[in-house]
């Protein structure tokens, strides 16, 4: 059964270890969803938050190769334990000064805000899990959207675990 899977992968924080981890993706042929890359709570370390779609079977294929790479220190697979996993992306949606107060009041339905404002845009910014920025997306479609950005997920094991 194909199911989204969220990976974290620590790293030795050194040139090339991205282009190395998305490579193995591609050789493979598994499709990365979205990758967040940043620093890790250790010094010279980074952590990279993977969604890929697979079975059981790609997972544990994907966690073994990923074990090859020297600069592979760990892999976890979040989605086997309870996690918080959220996304952040910014809209700008076309708006003249009528539509506004609509626009606001979808902005705050979704508790996201307004970051920016233009004579004839808005910038909104919205965090959460990807389900909620897909559906505030859906529904600023009709105002027109400008310009659309997404950092993909960065998710971590909820509790002491």
């Amino acid at each position: 059964m194909v199911m989204k899977h969220t990976i974290a992968v620590l790293v030795n924080d050194q040139p090339g270890v991205l282009q190395r981890v998305s490579g193995l993706f591609g050789r493979r042929g598994f499709n990365i969803e979205s990758i967040t890359v940043g620093q890790s709570e250790e010094v010279g370390l980074s952590r990279m938050v993977i969604v890929t779609l697979g079975d059981q079977n790609t997972l544990e294929q994907i966690e073994k190769q990923l074990y090859k790479l020297i600069d592979v220190i760990k892999v976890v697979d979040l989605g086997s334990k309870p996690m918080v996993a959220r996304e952040l992306a910014l809209i700008k949606v076309k708006s003249e000064p009528a539509e506004r107060p609509e626009i606001m009041g979808v902005v705050e339905t979704f508790r996201a805000s307004v970051v920016d404002i233009g004579s004839t845009s808005m910038l909104v910014q919205v965090v959460g899990e990807t389900t909620k920025i897909d559906a505030m997306i859906e529904l600023m479609k009709p105002y027109g959207i400008k310009e659309l950005s997404r950092t993909g997920v960065t998710a971590m094991i909820r509790g002491n675990a």
